[in-house]
């Protein structure tokens, strides 16, 4: 059931920390991977090392054009898809950490960082799915996976980003929360549109993955999960094969939340 032999799968935002392990889990599972991120050298350079069948390739998801060029590569190569993992997001990073209180604050933080995160987080999944998602109806099938977060459907606690002397450094700013809850909603809308063209829509939520952060926030958070510790960045491949492969064949529309219990409760 949990066998991708002879499939076709894309992993947008593929170089991240995630988006390696899901091209290994669905290259594990039998699938030829598309890596597919800014960074074209570099993307091809990870799908060498995955195996021969698999191909690297340079893409922009925010651009229609880039999509498209994309998928008659692909399908000059494999013929079809039938897996689209929408991976690629930002998730606001500072540079210079004696500012990064003042501009992660919700009363300063600025516009073009959130219209930023807004092109990528939701409008790179609204065309990915419209370009690759379009030919899977044509062609019989699929399914289309969008990684969303635990902050798509809880607000952040703020407190875990204080440090020993519980000085607020940064917040959790608004733009992360919003687009990964419009990419859950998203996943509701296509499930409905194309159940019957045969393409199951669904979301994974992941919590959050130790990363070299501080030791402090590792304690923090990991104190507001069931299981007492942050994710493992492997802990998403097993559920990430499941919503890919047959396993799953009665599943779409939902919601499958890897976050450790932080939701739980």
């Amino acid at each position: 059931m949990f066998s991708l032999q002879g499939k076709t799968a894309i992993v947008t935002g593929a170089l991240g920390l995630i988006g390696k392990k899901h091209c290994e889990a669905l290259a594990m599972a039998g699938a030829n991977v598309i890596v597919a991120d800014l960074d074209g050298a570099q993307a091809e350079q990870f799908a060498e090392e995955l195996g021969q069948t698999h191909l690297g390739i340079s893409v922009d998801v925010t651009s229609k054009e880039s999509l498209i060029k994309v998928l008659d590569v692909i399908l000059s190569k494999y013929d079809t898809i039938d897996i689209l993992v929408n991976n690629a997001a930002i998730n606001d990073m500072f540079e210079n950490p004696a500012l990064a209180k003042d501009l992660s604050a919700f009363e300063n933080y600025p516009l073009s960082a959130f219209q930023k995160s807004m092109d990528v987080n939701v409008t790179g999944v609204f065309l990915c799915s419209q370009v690759f998602g379009s030919h899977m109806a044509e062609t019989g099938g699929g399914s289309i996976i969008n990684i969303a977060s635990t902050y798509g459907m809880v607000g952040p606690d703020q407190t875990i980003y204080r440090d020993e002397c519980g000085e607020q450094n940064f917040y959790k700013s608004p733009a992360y929360p919003v687009t990964k809850g419009a990419v859950i909603n998203f996943t509701r809308f296509l499930a409905a549109y194309w159940g019957d063209k045969g393409i199951r829509v669904n979301t994974l939520s992941p919590g959050g993955v130790e990363n070299g952060q501080n030791e402090i926030f590792i304690q923090k958070y990991s104190a507001k999960t069931l299981l007492g510790r942050m994710a493992r960045s492997s802990d998403y491949q097993g559920a990430l094969v499941f919503l890919a492969s047959e396993a799953s064949a009665y599943m779409t529309g939902a919601n499958l939340v890897v976050d450790g219990g932080w939701t739980a409760i």
